[in-house]
């Protein structure tokens, strides 16, 4: 089954591509097919994910997949949240991750408080107007570190320590980190609906 990526994002294809390879379904990046990114106005993962997946798919003609992913900091009551991607924008930075990882290093000194969390939303609907669209959360809680540590990994992936491993993201194997990445949990949740609910 071919399946259209909400996402012009290549680190996030690539993980998807790997963790849906068990259920032989292709995905096609939306720019591939000429389709420009969907309007994200609402301030929650699933709203958004859904807007996207739905944008794809009545665009595509085909089923799609989107996914709304960010980092929930506690200390500042879940923020930035849906607004992750352009983070560093708010700080006069250019948008880029390793811009957002050097603006939230910043905005975080002195802050005893470090929990955050890493959530990623997928949402896969059949068609534009499926009143039944599968969704899936992954959410992985860690401490953001003090310093960049690891080279792997795109994001927040150098910064985001997860004590059960006692490093970061970006210093974890690609195959332990997809294992256990927000990304991760909320694929293998999606991979059992659409078995279930798809091609059962």
């Amino acid at each position: 089954m071919k399946i259209v990526l909400a996402s012009n994002n290549a680190g996030k294809l690539a993980e998807l591509q790997a963790m849906f390879a068990p259920l032989q379904l292709t995905l096609v990046r939306q720019s591939e097919l000429n389709i420009p990114e969907a309007e994200e106005p609402f301030r929650t993962f699933v709203e958004n994910a859904l807007a996207k997946a739905r944008h794809a798919a009545k665009l595509s003609g085909l089923p799609a997949l989107a996914d709304d992913a960010g980092l929930c900091v506690d200390a500042f009551g879940g923020l930035p949240g849906v607004d992750t991607a352009y983070y560093a924008t708010r700080f006069g930075y250019a948008k880029s991750d390793d811009n957002n990882v050097t603006a939230l290093l910043e905005q975080m000194q002195g802050i005893d408080n470090r929990r955050a969390a890493m959530v990623s939303t997928l949402v896969a609907v059949r068609s534009a107007d499926d009143p039944e669209p599968l969704i899936a959360v992954g959410r992985v809680v860690g401490e953001i570190a003090l310093e960049r540590r690891g080279t792997q990994g795109f994001g927040f992936d150098p910064i985001m320590f997860i004590p059960e491993f006692g490093k970061t993201f970006a210093q974890l194997p690609v195959e332990v980190k997809n294992a256990n990445s927000h990304r991760g949990r909320a694929a293998q949740a999606m991979l059992a609906l659409m078995r279930e609910r798809w091609m059962a």
